[in-house]
């Protein structure tokens, strides 16, 4: 099955209540994401992430990176990153989803998983440093991935899959009331690169 070829409806909100979440589909050909994730595994200033955990310091696999239009500050897991300018291709991506979604972003937090078993845990895009309730644009490229939001209160879950090439929104109250993850599964052996372009707030 051809799924560049179906059609997506990117208005549709894929979650029951609470918060909004569209799925775009690809916004690029195969060819085109085919780039971009060979440019974003070569020339991105890639690092393991640092999080401080009940004051023990957790250096993960993952690794992480941090751009924007200015060397903004982003706090999470008791640490704080400074962000590095854009390149020509992060802002060519970043004028392709907010052409696509008519929302301004300023800033992008990168995350090379480098196989399956590489996820995230249940946690919610919260920081003060966000514009609250402001939305965040998720490119992905490599490995398909499952990707799971989990309500707060009544524990509904909902889950998509995440292709090479597209385009997720995560806007409104969605982080004020659901939680996203991205499960390990040792299925998946190829690495995927995630974008979040966001507001940060000065």
């Amino acid at each position: 099955m051809d799924l560049f070829n179906q059609i997506i409806d990117k208005n549709k909100n894929y979650l029951p209540k609470d918060g909004t979440v569209n799925y775009y589909g690809k916004l690029l050909t195969k060819a085109q994401a085919d780039f971009y994730l060979k440019y974003l595994l070569e020339k991105i200033e890639w690092r393991n992430d640092e999080a401080i955990i009940f004051g023990k310091k957790i250096i993960t696999k993952r690794k992480v990176a941090w751009y924007g239009e200015r060397p903004y500050k982003y706090s999470y897991s008791n640490t704080t990153k400074y962000a590095l300018p854009f390149t020509n291709e992060l802002l060519a991506l970043k004028t392709l989803i907010e052409k696509e979604t008519s929302e301004r972003f300023n800033s992008c937090l990168l995350n090379l998983y480098h196989t399956g078993e590489e996820g995230m845990a249940w946690h919610s895009d919260g920081e003060t440093d966000l514009k609250k309730e402001g939305a965040i644009g998720s490119l992905s490229f490599g490995a398909e991935r499952k990707f799971a939001f989990k309500h707060k209160q009544s524990k509904k879950k909902v889950e998509l899959i995440l292709e090479h090439g597209s385009l997720l929104v995560m806007k409104d109250t969605t982080q004020t009331h659901w939680l996203h993850r991205l499960p390990p599964t040792k299925l998946i052996t190829k690495p995927r690169v995630n974008l979040t372009f966001r507001t940060i707030v000065e």
